[in-house]
């Protein structure tokens, strides 16, 4: 068994951070990612939640988000399963394995099916720049959130305008 780093939110043992490192012999390998944990009230009858905090370039887990798509974790979940299987087993096969046929991130599984050298670049692309130590503890930090609201928040103000713009244009011309 592997030693984990565990940080607790708000002194909660029903909620934390684990840090994961990538399998090796992977794309993966070298990076560091910070994986939110969620224990339910019926743990273990009931799976926990489990999400990336730092980006990963993979097609069953949401870019954005870092929802991941296990079936394990999600509708095949067990009482005989614990934390060690999640992060000693689960996790790694699913970066060693993907499923591209049911991704969460369309992108990543295209690629994947079709360029898969350039999958494999994309994927070391998004270690290098997302899954470093230090970018795994600042992630989920205030100043990302913002960022990626503030982002959103312009994005659609951009399009009611560009609507809004080509509604009056259609008026003045009948």
């Amino acid at each position: 068994m592997s030693d984990y780093e565990v940080t607790l939110v708000n002194d909660n043992m029903q909620e934390f951070y684990v840090r994961f490192k990538g399998p090796e012999e992977t794309p993966f390998q070298g990076g560091n990612w910070k994986i939110h944990v969620e224990i339910p009230d019926q743990y273990p009858y009931k799976s926990p939640s489990i999400g990336f905090v730092n980006r990963i370039f993979h097609p069953n887990i949401d870019e954005l988000s870092g929802s991941v798509c296990l079936d394990v974790i999600n509708q095949t979940w067990s009482p005989m399963y614990d934390m060690i299987n999640i992060f000693e087993v689960f996790l790694p096969q699913l970066l060693r394995y993907p499923n591209p046929t049911d991704p969460l991130n369309g992108e990543a599984a295209a690629l994947m099916m079709r360029e898969p050298k350039s999958y494999e670049a994309k994927v070391k692309e998004y270690v290098a720049k997302y899954a470093t130590k230090d970018a795994a503890d600042e992630a989920g930090e205030d100043s990302e959130s913002e960022d990626e609201m503030s982002s959103v928040g312009s994005y659609d103000s951009g399009a009611e305008e560009e609507a809004d713009d080509e509604v009056a244009g259609n008026m003045e011309e009948l």
